[in-house]
């Protein structure tokens, strides 16, 4: 899937419109508390700003739901990105309309100006016609750098393209390159770890990657549902009692494919998800009528290291376990450090286990963490993502 990225095309005096992913978490007093996703777009801003392009940023943020929120305004992340990037960043309080065509005419090459949410305007997420034609308006070139909005057909991550010559900058061209080549021509053997809630969740993943992967690791809660089908009781464990069925017949089709599909041996269990709650490993086939199950036990960490250090490629989406909370941490946190003393390409989904990456101390000895948690997730499905769509092949 190679689509024509920023290096390909002329920038230099030109007006270009990047669609980045903003979407930072702030912090009670409204500053970026994670500014992990600004430094990401660093590469791509850069690269414009070197080469004298006038540098046009839209984003959203929260879910404002199609109205002005103050709640989120982009102005602490215009603050954090000019720290980042050394040089001034202009914000404007509109996304269209005559408030940015009259900061964007008086750009200079080199520039970078920075829209208001997008969230604030309803086309937006409605991936409106004439919304999309009024973010064009603004640019002679759209660059869509937001992997993490890519899964949603939106006005600024799809519908622009229609309008505007569309490419790749460069964290949506990595994302896409190391994720394809994931899927498509992995080192083997190819072991997918996918956690979690819920089966429901990761259903379309599980089917396609049971078509491609060696080995296939479950945790989380959606191992519960597993368990179940597999005719265990789980006392009060969170499980989808609608998707046992659907459960053994993926079971089924691993066996039949000659997939090694590997479910915990052992539970770390409490009565209640607490951080101060009693706990106690137990046989996965011998969870207490009152307790759930809550991380995996050190039986089942030491049985997923051995495969894990087999692997040469490894693909992890979701938590082993509840590990928001420290007793039921240990599971994702040692699974983390396998990945980290691991040989293989590791690639993490974003979400909550970049989050799981990052808090285990481990982050920077992964391959890729990717930035997007729902876009990665529909990219592993084998689903076509609207805002790669919208880009021009190469």
């Amino acid at each position: 899937m190679k689509k024509k990225s920023v290096a390909d095309v002329e920038v230099t005096g030109k007006r270009v419109l990047v669609r980045v992913d903003f979407n930072v978490p702030l912090d009670q007093h409204g500053n970026v508390a994670d500014d992990t996703r600004i430094r990401a777009s660093l590469p791509t801003v850069r690269y414009l700003v070197e080469r004298g392009a006038k540098v046009i940023l839209a984003s959203h943020l929260g879910r404002p739901k199609g109205k002005i929120d103050e709640r989120y305004r982009l102005d602490p992340v215009a603050q954090r990105l000019q720290e980042l990037l050394g040089k001034p960043v202009v914000k404007v309080d509109e996304c269209v309309g005559e408030v940015p065509k009259a900061a964007i005419a008086r750009m200079r090459p080199k520039d970078v100006l920075l829209l208001e949410n997008v969230r604030f305007y309803p086309g937006e997420e409605k991936n409106d016609e004439q919304f999309a034609r009024r973010l064009a308006e603004l640019a002679d070139l759209y660059v869509n750098d937001a992997f993490g909005a890519a899964h949603r057909a939106h006005a600024s991550t799809a519908g622009v393209a229609r309008f505007l010559p569309a490419v790749a900058g460069f964290l949506m061209e990595k994302e896409i390159t190391i994720l394809s080549q994931a899927l498509e021509n992995p080192e083997r053997p190819f072991l997918a770890i996918l956690g979690g809630a819920k089966v429901s969740d990761k259903i379309g993943v599980c089917e396609n990657l049971l078509k491609k992967a060696d080995a296939l690791i479950i945790g989380g809660g959606m191992a519960n549902t597993f368990l179940k089908a597999r005719g265990f009781e789980m006392g009060k464990s969170l499980l989808e009692a609608d998707k046992v069925e659907l459960a053994r017949v993926l079971l089924e089709k691993a066996e039949n494919r000659g997939v090694d599909f590997l479910l915990p041996v052992d539970l770390v269990v409490a009565l209640a998800a607490d951080p101060d709650a009693r706990l106690k490993v137990v046989p996965a086939s011998a969870v207490p009528a009152e307790w759930m199950a809550l991380d995996i036990g050190p039986e089942s960490v030491n049985a997923f290291r051995e495969v894990i250090k087999k692997a040469r490629t490894v693909v992890w989406n979701g938590p082993m376990g509840v590990f928001e909370m420290a007793p039921f941490r240990t599971g994702t946190f040692e699974i983390a450090r396998a990945l980290a003393q691991s040989e293989a390409v590791t690639i993490v989904g974003g979400g909550d286990t970049a989050s799981a990456v990052e808090k285990a101390g481990v982050a920077g000895k992964m391959t890729h963490i990717s930035t997007g948690g729902g876009a990665s997730l529909e990219f592993l499905e084998g689903k076509i993502l609207p805002g790669v769509a919208a880009l021009q092949d190469a």
